[in-house]
């Protein structure tokens, strides 16, 4: 899959949200984003649970992808699918590194085709939410979600992962971080963030995202 986006827009489809909430007496970050896809819902649930067409623009899955069973993405998250009402919802837990946190999706009808909803929860540490804020998992999301605009648009286009890496570290792939994470840090700022601190944490995470692995 050649990439071939304008970052600043593209970026711009996505609307994002942060709340702070509570779990089980915990503390949690909420991080919101939706997205409009001229799809109909029928064919982006597809999309989001096919494991045949899930490769195409996210991660290969293996597991039982049915009410109950385990699943596993390829070198990320596995957890347990506690809810799917098919077309409209899922509700899985997103288990990674150690830490458990929650992940619901949400389909639904609008004139210019499916809103998709993506809500993320999660116990974050104090330490790293100094560090990056929501755009840590925010703009891996938003990575996600161009992913599967650009498979709906072509979905017998494969996902070619170096292809995506070498877009990422191109100036259309930081233009796009660092408005995502910018977005994020705006989010952020009106849940009550100190607006200083999110904006350095979201140059933190363009960093992250737009640097070279070490050899």
């Amino acid at each position: 899959m050649t990439i071939t986006i304008d970052p600043v827009a593209t970026a711009g489809l996505v609307a994002r949200e942060i709340r702070t909430a509570e779990r089980d007496g915990a503390p949690t970050k909420v991080a919101v984003a939706r997205r409009t896809y001229a799809a109909d819902r029928a064919d982006l649930w597809d999309a989001l649970t096919s494991p045949e067409r899930l490769p195409r623009w996210f991660l290969p899955v293996s597991g039982d992808l049915t009410m109950g069973g385990r699943y596993q993405l390829e070198g990320n998250a596995g957890g347990t699918v506690e809810r799917c009402d098919a077309p409209e919802s899922f509700a899985v837990t997103w288990e990674f590194g150690g830490s458990v946190s929650w992940l619901e999706v949400s389909l639904s009808d609008s004139d210019r085709g499916t809103v998709l909803e993506l809500v993320h929860e999660a116990s974050v540490p104090p330490e790293l939410w100094d560090q990056y804020g929501p755009g840590a998992t925010g703009v891996g999301w938003d990575l996600a979600l161009m992913g599967l605009g650009l498979h709906v648009a072509d979905p017998s286009a494969p996902l070619d992962p170096q292809a995506s890496e070498a877009w990422s570290l191109s100036p259309d792939g930081v233009a796009f971080a660092r408005l995502a994470a910018t977005r994020w840090a705006d989010a952020a700022i009106v849940d009550g963030d100190d607006p200083d601190a999110a904006r350095a944490a979201a140059e933190r995470t363009v960093a992250f995202y737009t640097t070279a692995p070490e050899a």
